[in-house]
């Protein structure tokens, strides 16, 4: 069951990726400023990156039992929205109250990470 949620918020978040970027290519690049469009994409790369970490793990799941990747998937998820969500909120809307929350969606990232190492050197095989 989580595997088939994880799924669906990777393809969810892929979209968003896609259409984002090129919105952000086509339709923004002429009224941000320079500072704007780098961290709108340094907010789709760490996306980008999560996204296929997100599929990965989800696909995992489907032949590994841990408890760790649950965990990893979960931070993924947070930290992207954390991460890349106050990125994208700063570049667009000019909300200056999100760069407190970037450095806690890294850490979210960071923590994932971790959990997925956890995953590794504990794992069991289904069947």
């Amino acid at each position: 069951m989580a595997a088939k949620l994880f799924l669906a918020i990777a393809a969810i978040s892929g979209f968003i990726f896609v259409a984002l970027g090129a919105f952000g290519a086509h339709g923004l690049s002429h009224v941000l400023n320079e500072k704007e469009m780098a961290w709108l994409q340094t907010g789709l790369q760490y996306q980008s990156i999560h996204t296929l970490a997100l599929l990965v793990v989800a696909l995992m799941m489907l032949f590994v039992t841990s408890h760790w990747l649950t965990v990893g998937a979960v931070c993924f998820i947070i930290g992207t929205l954390f991460f890349s969500g106050s990125l994208y909120t700063m570049a667009i809307f000019h909300i200056k109250i999100w760069p407190y929350i970037t450095p806690l969606g890294g850490l979210f990232f960071l923590v994932g990470w971790l959990a997925l190492l956890v995953s590794a050197l504990t794992l069991t095989v289904k069947g």
